[in-house]
């Protein structure tokens, strides 16, 4: 499988991309906020998706990096920021706009309650793989609803 590399600049882009990062898990020390430049990148080890129904073929994750440049704020909710050993899970990413414009709120819906919520400007996001897949044995399981 060859690397994934996606930009997102409105909400369709970014539902894709959420997609992709479904079941993501990371570590708070792997969260960056750049208020001076607006910048919040994450890197995470994604679930791969898009093999996980493919016959004979182990499971995958990969380590990827998303970044979301002219963001205003940042909030953690449900999140102790201070346990940069702390692992959380990324269930989803979902983008509220405030109004008519371009800007709102672009949150990171994690397991446990836990988000984050970025005031944002406008939808700007970048997503890549940053290196290699490796073996897991373990495929995410969702309850039926």
């Amino acid at each position: 499988m060859d690397s994934l590399k996606l930009l997102a600049l409105d909400g369709d882009d970014l539902a894709v991309v959420s997609a992709h990062l479904q079941d993501a898990v990371f570590k708070i020390g792997d969260v960056s906020w750049d208020a001076r430049h607006g910048v919040f990148t994450l890197a995470v080890n994604r679930f791969v998706w898009e093999t996980a129904g493919s016959r004979g073929k182990a499971f995958e994750r990969r380590r990827a990096m998303i970044t979301f440049k002219r963001v205003r704020a940042v909030r953690a909710i449900g999140i102790d920021r201070n346990d940069r050993d702390a692992v959380l899970s990324l269930l989803a990413i979902r983008f509220a706009p405030e109004g008519e414009g371009p800007e709102g709120t672009v949150e990171l819906v994690m397991s446990g309650n836990a988000q984050f919520a970025l005031d944002v400007e406008c939808i700007e996001s970048q997503f890549a793989d940053v290196g290699g897949a490796w073996e897991t044995s373990l495929k995410p399981q969702h309850p039926a609803s």
